[in-house]
């Protein structure tokens, strides 16, 4: 019981020398091992019930401190790296998920404290609009990071981040301008804190890529003083979320119950600005006032603008086609290879088995089983074929959410009924391609290439029904992280 024994922690980091030591230790410590020493610490300064709220909090603060040069060189390393395997992946993702949800639930501990009037509680009051800025910060993170590898998202994090918002609301701190951390450019508020991890919610970043969803949070980072929020809808085309319930963010269809905690945003002038940001980056320049993170080509940023467009606009997106309900099986294979095999009566592939939800003319929902391999994430290539048929379907996952750790639905963009695999020179490479058109003299078809193979000058020749066909590029369509896709000129038969 805290507060009535007047017994002095015996805790390593409640000595000032030992803390110092302790710390300065930690700084120069290889990045994993030092997430894992300061969560370590974490813990234990939470567990230990003779450290008074002062001192708890501002361990907390110091080991905050110490974790955030580490977090973000794993995080980069995460990100960009080109040569994780799955596991090692795994690992990374683990160790930097688990330290924010972990330093989120140390700041609770303390927040519970406080709002508990614990004996000293009233001395941390001034401390208060910096505690609160980095719990939503730490919380809005671990929300990143679940993002990463498409969830699960349990509802009750949005309860915690709006009873740290409500909080500060109460205590009239809420705009309160300051720099989260010493060293680190800009500042931030709790309402900016909050309303940049509803945003990043409805901006449907379980279509996006993971180094895309560290774009698309560093954009609307920068846009988002321009977002309105409050009591009331400041447009039609507002979200809305009870910031009192464990429910996350929503557009607004019809009115909600009312409620103390509902609150409504909206995009307001952050729209217009970001159409300006991609002509100027379609025009090929990249402005420097924007910190995406590191230096990014428009090839690269441009997927991630249009998006991001797309659900801030004022008009909310709409299906293409209508979806029909189904419930039937499908085999699946991944990787332009193990495709590439399947059609030329090669492939020896293990098929996953899905079960198809609903379906369109433009693609489908499927129930899926992410497995161990880690292959299933947004931008994978898919073979499949429909239970009862004998042809290969080629596709491409364009959303992905877990359910829970053993279950996950996909959204899949078809792009060829007739697939058709192709072999031949690309520039003095031996190339395996994909056809996904039927080939008329003079016309365009789409032809899946391995991944940077796609060159603008360079043209695809093959045999073709005892000839010699070649493609002519024309554009490339899309780049991503396993497959380009070309569009090619069909030059008449040699």
């Amino acid at each position: 019981m805290r507060g009535i024994f007047s017994a002095k922690s015996s805790h390593p980091l409640a000595d000032a020398r030992e803390a110092r030591r302790i710390l300065d230790g930690l700084a120069i410590e290889e990045p994993s091992a030092a997430l894992d020493a300061i969560s370590g610490w974490l813990e234990s300064v939470v567990a230990d019930e003779l450290l008074r709220l002062p001192d708890c909090l501002g361990l907390v603060f110091r080991l905050d401190e110490a974790a955030q040069p580490h977090t973000r060189r794993l995080a980069r390393h995460y990100l960009t790296s080109p040569r994780l395997g799955r596991q090692q992946e795994y690992r990374l993702w683990k160790a930097n998920h688990d330290f924010w949800a972990l330093l989120a639930s140390a700041y609770e501990n303390c927040l519970d404290r406080f709002q508990d009037a614990e004996k000293g509680a009233a001395s941390i009051r001034p401390q208060l609009p910096l505690f609160v800025v980095r719990l939503l910060r730490a919380l809005a993170t671990q929300l990143k990071w679940a993002q990463f590898r498409y969830g699960p998202i349990e509802d009750l994090l949005w309860q915690r981040m709006g009873r740290a918002y409500l909080f500060a609301e109460a205590e009239n701190f809420s705009e309160q301008l300051l720099a989260p951390y010493a060293g680190v450019p800009g500042e931030s508020s709790a309402r900016l804190e909050y309303l940049k991890a509803l945003v990043f919610q409805v901006s449907s970043m379980d279509s996006l890529m993971p180094l895309e969803i560290e774009i698309a949070e560093r954009c609307l980072g920068h846009y988002l003083p321009l977002f309105a929020f409050g009591r009331e809808a400041a447009a039609p085309n507002a979200w809305w979320v009870n910031a009192a319930r464990s429910l996350p963010p929503r557009r607004l269809a019809a009115k909600p119950q009312a409620g103390p905690g509902l609150r409504f945003f909206a995009a307001g002038t952050a729209a217009a600005k970001l159409g300006q940001l991609r002509q100027q980056v379609e025009r090929g320049e990249v402005p420097a006032e924007i910190n995406f993170g590191a230096q990014y080509s428009p090839r690269i940023l441009l997927p991630v603008l249009n998006h991001l467009s797309l659900y801030w606009a004022s008009r909310p997106p709409t299906r293409s086609h209508d979806r029909h309900q189904v419930s039937s099986r499908l085999a699946a294979v991944s990787g332009l290879g193990s495709i590439h095999g399947l059609l030329t009566r090669y492939g020896g592939s293990k098929f996953e088995h899905w079960t198809v939800e609903d379906v369109s003319l433009g693609g489908m929902a499927a129930r899926v089983a992410p497995g161990r391999d880690g292959w299933l994430r947004v931008g994978a290539l898919l073979g499949m074929q429909p239970e009862g048929g004998d042809n290969w379907l080629v596709g491409v996952i364009r959303r992905f959410n877990r359910i829970d750790h053993g279950r996950g639905r996909v959204g899949i963009e078809t792009l060829s009924r007739s697939p058709q695999a192709i072999a031949g020179d690309l520039g003095g490479v031996a190339c395996q391609a994909i056809l996904l058109d039927t080939m008329r003299s003079g016309e365009t078809v789409r032809v899946i290439l391995p991944n940077a193979a796609f060159e603008p000058a360079v043209p695809l020749v093959f045999p073709w029904q005892g000839r010699s066909a070649r493609l002519d590029p024309v554009g490339q369509l899309r780049a991503g992280a396993e497959f380009d896709l070309g569009l090619y000129r069909v030059q008449p038969p040699a």
